[in-house]
């Protein structure tokens, strides 16, 4: 792809106008990742019915069992040849987006939305574990992608753009802008310059407004909750959040191992490992097809309320078995919403055995769940901030944002104590790792960093910060004000700097420069 070769002086002189530009641009990825991002909803939501379907076809009729099963055959076998066509289709797809991000890999976007929609949806019908949050945030960002490649922008607007398309596409997926906001800038583009805030707020949601005029006003996973957990109750979610805290980093240790394990099954190439999770499923579909497919059908369970723990702990290491066994394999499709689902069943297991024996209310019962579903995915993701964002919007009120504050910063540390890499963290570098990646490098990359209080460049001159010679900083915005930096420039609290580094030092210069500009505790 032909790109606009970066230049400094057209940067310098365009700056006005970039962010306007950037703004509009971001809008029209709210727009496009938006439709995209529905559209995909609405596959996976008609697949899961079909997986249901079939669960009713095939029972006691062994010929139907037999009819089905070619036809798991054949989509294994269409499945598989999308992966080769396409390998970044595999998985989630945000360890992908993130590896676009540093530029370690170089994504032919077309390909990635076509094969993506189709195989995920025909994962979906084959009654595959997956979720769609992660997938809709790849499809989200290849949009962006596309919109940047087909207009010729410059490497730097094509990560707004896909940031931009990450967050649409989860805000779409979820109808929670503000999660999409704060994952796309807190787990992808890493940054929260005043620039990327408002595009990515626009993008999000322009994209929650297209979901919601299809889906309504309700968020995809909803429960109601009668009152706030009283703070005398605080301890129970202490013990809460250390539960979910190990066993996030359970999940995260044993989703490797699965990896690991399917890596040594040789007589099966890479995009053929589909066929291991699609047969299994049909053993799923016919003696336990409440694992099936994403996890709605749990959801659906856990309202009806009247629950017995040794079901809700089955159904719980069940799901937790078959998720694992599906997105091992490779499978196009991710584990953002089985996640949340293993939450909600650690949260109705434990709000069980509180509410029978310790003496906590019934009417608190849902509040139990909704804190554990944040709580571990702080725990896998160590996104904290977006789970609590994300639970407390699926509550409709930030009356919960305390309680699920708490279980979710406990469950961060717990699993910040037991040293375990967030998930996605893993899966990247397992990637990277792993393949033969075409790396799209281009000489210069603008990096923005704010100067924040207690940084060691606060009050200094910039001639005295010993900034590595790869880096310049091409302009510096105080408030309103956009400044020329000289020499003797001084740093003042929330000057917000855009600095010009070499990429082949990347990652060496962006940690001095983290340095600089933040406060090491």
């Amino acid at each position: 792809m032909e790109r606009k070769e970066f230049s400094i002086a057209r940067f310098l002189s365009s700056k006005s106008r970039f962010d306007n530009i950037v703004l509009l641009e971001g809008f029209i990825v709210g727009i496009l990742a938006g439709i995209v991002g529905v559209v995909y909803r609405l596959l996976l939501s008609y697949g899961e019915k079909m997986a249901y379907f079939v669960v009713d076809y095939i029972k006691n009729n062994i010929l139907h069992l037999c009819i089905w099963i070619i036809c798991v055959l054949i989509i294994g076998f269409i499945i598989s040849k999308l992966l080769k066509y396409e390998s970044y289709i595999s998985g989630s797809g945000i360890p992908q987006v993130e590896a676009e991000m540093i530029d370690q890999i170089d994504e032919k976007w077309y390909k990635v939305i076509l094969a993506k929609m189709v195989a995920g949806t025909l994962s979906i019908v084959g009654g595959l574990s997956l979720g769609r949050e992660g997938p809709s945030i790849q499809l989200g960002a290849m949009v962006g992608k596309g919109l940047a490649s087909a207009f010729k922008r410059m490497k730097l607007e094509e990560k707004y753009l896909l940031t931009c398309g990450a967050a649409a596409g989860l805000s779409a997926a979820f109808n929670a802008p503000l999660a999409g906001v704060l994952f796309a800038l807190e787990e992808i583009h890493k940054n929260f310059s005043p620039l990327a805030l408002v595009t990515v707020m626009v993008a999000s949601l322009t994209g929650d407004f297209i979901s919601k005029n299809i889906f309504g006003m309700t968020p995809s996973l909803y429960f109601p909750l009668v009152d706030t957990l009283p703070l005398g109750q605080y301890g129970f979610l202490i013990i809460l959040g250390i539960i979910v805290g190990v066993l996030g980093v359970i999940y995260n240790k044993t989703t490797m191992f699965t990896l690991k394990l399917y890596d040594k099954i040789t007589f099966l190439k890479n995009n053929q490992k589909i066929y291991i999770p699609l047969l299994i499923s049909v053993v799923f579909m016919i003696f336990y097809p409440d694992v099936l497919c994403g996890g709605h059908h749990i959801i659906d369970i856990l309202h009806e309320g009247n629950f017995v723990l040794s079901t809700i702990l089955l159904l719980l290491l069940m799901k937790f078995i078959f998720s694992l066994i599906s997105f091992g394999s490779g499978t196009p499709g991710g584990i953002f919403f089985p996640l949340l689902v293993l939450g909600s069943l650690i949260g109705c297991a434990y709000a069980l055995i509180v509410t029978t024996y310790c003496g906590v209310p019934q009417m608190y019962f849902n509040n139990f769940i909704v804190v554990a579903m944040a709580g571990l995915f702080a725990s896998i993701v160590r996104a904290p901030i977006t789970g609590i964002v994300l639970i407390a919007e699926m509550c409709g009120s930030l009356s919960q944002f305390l309680p699920i504050a708490v279980c979710s910063f406990i469950g961060y540390v717990v699993a910040n104590m037991m040293k375990c890499e967030p998930i996605y963290h893993s899966l990247l570098n397992r990637m990277i790792k792993n393949g033969n990646h075409e790396i799209s490098l281009e000489e210069k990359e603008i990096l923005h960093y704010s100067v924040e209080l207690g940084s060691c460049c606060l009050d200094l001159p910039i001639k005295e910060l010993g900034l590595p010679k790869e880096c310049i900083i091409i302009s510096i915005n105080r408030g309103i004000e956009e400044i020329v930096p000289r020499g003797d420039t001084i740093l003042h609290l929330g000057d917000h700097l855009t600095i010009l580094v070499n990429k082949e030092n990347r990652e060496v210069t962006k940690d001095i420069l983290h340095k600089f500009f933040t406060l090491e505790i």
